[in-house]
């Protein structure tokens, strides 16, 4: 069963059955009947057409559902428009749905957690740790905006910011955790950059064109991770380097700075740096603090503490961190880095370990575990 072909094709179908007269939770629950029954019927029967396939069962599921419902005199006009079999429009829809599951009905939040959810294939884990909260409450929030969108008329589609953050998310998780979206949400961010004169859509296309350029890099054969300093800057992509920049300058130019715009600055100077150490830091604690200014991240904060350290020192970057809540993610992980530069190997090893077990995935559970090893060996010679 080809897993990747039904979560590209899960968008399309969840918007023709939108487009069609099916407010969005049913739509959805229908979405993954249908993508239950193709993993049961696929391997045996594949289909010709599968996204015509997809429609057809969903819009069946669908109907069949709405038959049983209270409002089903309402919608018996439904039930001779049904689909016949056969090919699908051959319309990328994934783009348009977004902007509709960013519904001014909604809460940004709540409009990005339930695009991620429905059309983004994420998890309610995953997307509860992208917004650092407990899973439940993520839980409650979906079920909340499926409420809220529940037979509501898409004729309002969302604003552009909330879109922005839907692919951000999308493609953080696709380069660093467990479901590869990368490249689906840089392809959506070109045809949204193609579309719309923003500097900030232009940003976030510069930010995820300059962070994929070096995703080769970032893993070594045995699939362990390599940190940036660390990393083969020969395997980088000098093509999409030189693309990233060349929109990132043409958006700066326009001086409407935004926080995509800062974060492509700080991967521009990391890709411009022929070698770690040629990496220049204070330039980049100074898009930092641009960047603490237009959000107030703890996040951002955070990362410029590796900054400061970086830039100023081992311990002047603990002071920094040392103003921040040590139950942020991957907190542990920054101590335990800034107290190994600073030669306090026993405490950067017991914080390795301890980051190690909040790890959000398996890689990074490794690569911590590995840390801690490394420096409980050197401590045992």
């Amino acid at each position: 069963m080809n897993e990747a072909l039904l979560r590209s094709l899960t968008p399309s179908v969840l918007a023709i059955l939108v487009r069609r007269g099916a407010d969005f939770a049913a739509a959805e629950d229908a979405v993954q009947d249908a993508l239950v029954e193709a993993v049961r019927v696929w391997p045996t029967d594949p289909p010709r057409d599968p996204k015509g396939w997809l429609v057809t069962v969903a819009w069946r599921r669908f109907l069949d559902a709405t038959r049983a419902d209270a409002a089903r005199r309402r919608r018996e006009d439904l039930v001779d428009e049904e689909p016949a079999p056969g090919p699908a429009p051959a319309v990328d829809d994934t783009l348009q749905l977004y902007f509709l599951c960013a519904h001014p009905s909604l809460t940004p939040s709540s409009a990005v957690a339930l695009t991620l959810r429905a059309v983004g294939g994420l998890t309610t884990r995953q997307i509860a740790q992208a917004y650092l909260v407990p899973e439940a409450t993520m839980a409650q929030r979906i079920s909340r905006a499926k409420r809220t969108v529940s037979g509501v008329r898409f004729d309002q589609p969302g604003d552009v910011a909330t879109v922005l953050r839907v692919l951000y998310l999308v493609f953080n998780e696709g380069y660093s955790g467990d479901v590869d979206l990368a490249a689906e949400a840089i392809r959506l961010t070109r045809q949204l950059a193609a579309r719309i004169d923003h500097p900030e859509v232009a940003g976030l296309l510069a930010l995820m064109l300059l962070h994929h350029a070096r995703r080769a890099a970032r893993t070594a054969p045995d699939g362990s991770l390599v940190p940036l300093a660390e990393q083969d800057r020969g395997r980088w992509d000098t093509a999409l380097i030189a693309e990233g920049v060349g929109i990132l300058q043409a958006a700066l130019a326009r001086d409407r700075l935004g926080e995509f715009q800062a974060q492509a600055a700080i991967a521009a100077l990391h890709a411009d740096a022929p070698t770690a150490e040629e990496t220049d830091w204070v330039q980049i604690v100074e898009w930092y603090d641009e960047l603490a200014g237009l959000t107030d991240s703890p996040v951002v904060r955070l990362n410029r503490a590796v900054a400061v350290g970086e830039a100023d020192g081992p311990r002047a970057g603990l002071a920094a961190l040392a103003a921040l809540d040590d139950s942020l993610p991957r907190h542990a992980a920054v101590a335990a880095y800034l107290h190994e530069r600073d030669g306090d190997l026993v405490t950067a090893a017991r914080l390795y370990a301890e980051a190690a077990q909040k790890a959000p995935n398996l890689a990074e559970r490794d690569h911590l575990t590995r840390q801690a090893a490394r420096l409980n060996a050197r401590g045992r010679r």
